[in-house]
């Protein structure tokens, strides 16, 4: 009898133990699947960091993409933003000049600050203090132009708040214009507790609105070189830049930034093959760290994801070539693409994604041709909207199809005798059914 009981216990010791080893085999197998759709392990030594394909919003990486952070330099991308504005609107002009201020002239002599050694009795161009401050970061020519914006740096530094909580930017908060600490800045220092801070998820917002409203900023941010004077010549600090220390294929900008408390920043974009991607990393502990850092962000974006075309303009999608239109002449309305359709889709799994095409379920006639009647959108499942850099991003997926022609409103003689057969067409279905 003892020897039964020990036998069974041996046999239900053996069977829980395989139950939990099926267990144990089956929750590996979920983490795998878990972590082959999540981010690679990059190895970032940053605070944080992220990259994001630019048209699309999609974010490819991200590290503590939220924390908000000294950005030092890359403060600049903001005011080069309204100073791009002010000329857009009329406010200020390419060729105006301006003289050097006693603001300027100050931040020229601080120690370690970059700049183009603005003096008293100077003046210069706006474009010339404008490449000087996209090319070379210089503080003083920084200074300057937001006192000609705004006419004063505080008055210009509000402005930069204003903008930033108008794109999006909701961890952010500026005190200068050039980025540099507001306990630096002697007896020109602002009356404020609270410093330059920056989000990395931020500066990609911002580094896109720029390059969006105002492509001409790539222009100069391309420039490895600066000639301010005859006898002043100063290299890029973006070194991943044609010709300079860290060269990357593609890169066109955008900001580098350093202060004590902040690091080595660098918001930088590349394009290839039609693809533009924006990288940030925050608080790397070299010059040259910071770009090995952005190499391998737009290392791991370009050799995995691929922006794909999928239809021209004017194009019919396959299987929803017609919207259906209530009180017309025609039943239907021919529908087409009101802009060529390009995904952004994983090398290799390029046609896995498939169409989604809804059309507004109130369409009436009359119908106007090129008139908007639905949208065709490509998606992966489960994509959520904190896969994309901003919440609009997400909504705004996909592009609108529009009506081919027109159609035209029936007459309520048309509409009554349509109604009439379909309603013997209904008594028909019923008696047969």
């Amino acid at each position: 009898m003892l020897h039964k009981c020990a036998k069974r216990l041996a046999l239900y010791c053996l069977a829980v133990a395989l139950l939990c080893a099926s267990m144990l085999s089956g929750m590996t197998v979920t983490v795998s699947a878990e972590t082959a759709q999540a981010q690679p392990n990059l190895q970032l030594e940053v605070k944080s960091a992220i990259l994001v394909e630019a048209s699309t919003g999609k974010i490819l990486y991200k590290m503590n993409e939220n924390v908000p952070l000294p950005p030092a330099s890359m403060t600049k991308m903001m005011t080069e933003y309204l100073v791009l504005e002010a000329i857009k609107e009329g406010k200020i002009g390419w060729e105006e000049k301006v003289p050097v201020s006693e603001y300027a002239f100050y931040i020229a002599r601080i120690s370690d600050s970059a700049g183009v050694y603005l003096n008293m009795g100077e003046e210069h161009t706006v474009k010339d203090l404008y490449k000087a401050m996209a090319i070379v970061s210089a503080n003083d020519a920084t200074a300057l132009l937001a006192e000609k914006v705004a006419g004063s740096e505080r008055n210009f530094v509000d402005m930069m708040n204003q903008k930033a909580k108008e794109l999006g930017m909701n961890n952010t908060h500026f005190a200068t214009s050039t980025g540099l600490p507001a306990n630096e800045l002697g007896p020109y220092s602002p009356d404020t507790k609270q410093d330059n801070m920056m989000s990395a998820r931020d500066a990609a917002i911002l580094a896109r609105a720029l390059i969006r409203d105002f492509p001409e900023v790539l222009e100069y941010s391309k420039i490895p070189r600066l000639k301010f004077r005859e006898n002043f010549e100063k290299a890029n600090y973006n070194w991943m830049l044609p010709g300079l220390p860290s060269e990357y294929p593609g890169v066109d900008g955008l900001k580098t930034g350093y202060t004590s408390a902040a690091k080595h920043c660098f918001t930088g974009t590349a394009m290839r093959d039609g693809m533009r991607l924006i990288s940030v990393v925050m608080g790397a502990d070299g010059e040259l760290k910071r770009f090995a850092e952005t190499k391998k962000l737009f290392d791991y974006g370009f050799s995995n994801y691929k922006l794909v075309k999928k239809h021209d303009k004017d194009q019919a999608i396959k299987g929803f070539e017609t919207a259906e239109v209530k009180k017309g002449v025609e039943l239907t309305v021919p529908a087409v693409t009101a802009d060529s359709v390009s995904i952004l889709a994983k090398i290799g799994e390029e046609e896995k994604l498939t169409p989604t095409v809804t059309y507004q379920s109130d369409l009436t006639a009359p119908i106007q041709q090129g008139q908007v009647v639905g949208k065709v959108v490509y998606q992966a499942p489960g994509v959520t909207e904190a896969d994309f850099l901003q919440p609009e991003d997400f909504k705004n997926q996909g592009v609108d199809l529009v009506a081919a022609e027109e159609v035209e409103e029936a007459s309520w003689i048309r509409l009554l005798f349509r109604s009439i057969i379909q309603f013997i067409s209904n008594i028909f279905q019923n008696v047969l059914g």
